[in-house]
């Protein structure tokens, strides 16, 4: 028998370097820092999953290019698209496929300019401001404006996409956005879908999601919703969520900033009676049902989200 028959092949422990490279506690985190979004959570473990494999291949020999690493955010606002970034950002860093654990979040304005001249320069600056990390860039669809002929975004999505293929072991690109928008945005932008590695799609909370949601911001204020005012919570969220300008877990959060402010109005109006610990963390069904959602049909900023 040769030498070479005789030589064992190498025992790769695959659970010791999950281990090590600490990601399952970046998973961990993922889950408490967001309710739900179970399908999210699922490609987030897959794509980990297939970065340390990869970087195990690389160790013994076997090499198959770096896997694409841009990425596609798909949904409504208020879905933890930028949470969802950073704990990729630090899975990315922890297995070496970036230098810098940071993510850099712009929009349109951050990239392109007013006038001749001026997008390229904002592009690269941007470009160059978040290389060895991971670029956001949030209302991608934004960049292309199809009815605007001329509309210097076409100059940024040029330069980018030459940053996204010639640099792509520098920089993770993420592209956020509604869903109809950003499909609409890859098929104008064949070159962009094509530099796409993962596509995520959040799927908008349940209402039952976004109560949880609710008493976990209310409990890290001191705050609590009455039996009625979470009865009321939750009629409110079942008329809001289809109404225009729903955020989700945005949305949430400023309903509730109108509730605390309703409270704090209704306890000053308590002339003559002396109020408990228990009164003022105690949101009452009357703050929730004084919003326009109730009063009007209408969402109590219809300029806002909410």
């Amino acid at each position: 028998m040769s030498e070479q028959l005789l030589q064992a092949e190498p025992v790769i422990d695959l659970e010791t370097a999950f281990q090590e490279s600490h990601i399952q506690e970046i998973l961990d985190r993922l889950d408490a820092d967001l309710v739900g979004l179970k399908s999210v959570k699922n490609k987030i473990k897959e794509m980990a999953a297939l970065l340390l494999v990869d970087k195990v291949r690389h160790s013994v020999g076997l090499t198959a290019g770096v896997p694409t690493l841009h990425m596609t955010f798909l949904g409504n606002p208020g879905m933890g698209k930028t949470t969802v970034a950073m704990r990729m950002a630090e899975i990315l860093y922890r297995l070496g496929y970036i230098t810098r654990e940071n993510v850099m979040l712009v929009t349109r304005d951050d990239l392109v300019g007013q006038g001749m001249g001026q997008t390229a320069p904002k592009t690269r600056e941007v470009l160059n401001s978040a290389m060895g990390g991971v670029l956001l860039i949030d209302e991608a669809y934004t960049l292309f404006r199809p009815e605007h002929p001329g509309d210097f975004g076409l100059e940024a999505i040029e330069i980018l996409m030459q940053v996204m293929e010639n640099q792509r072991n520098d920089l993770v690109v993420i592209l956020a956005g509604y869903k109809d928008q950003m499909e609409r945005f890859f098929h104008s932008n064949p070159g962009m879908n094509s530099r796409i590695g993962l596509h995520i799609e959040f799927n908008d909370y349940s209402v039952n999601s976004l109560m949880i949601i609710a008493q976990s911001i209310l409990k890290s204020q001191n705050y609590s919703f009455s039996i009625d005012a979470e009865k009321a919570f939750r009629e409110y969220l079942l008329k809001r969520r289809v109404m225009p300008h729903f955020a989700n877990a945005r949305s949430v959060r400023n309903a509730i900033d109108r509730a605390r402010l309703r409270q704090a109005n209704r306890l000053l109006q308590m002339h003559g009676k002396t109020i408990t610990k228990e009164d003022l963390m105690s949101i009452e069904a009357s703050d929730i049902l004084a919003s326009r959602v109730f009063r009007d049909g209408v969402p109590d900023c219809e300029t806002q989200d909410d």
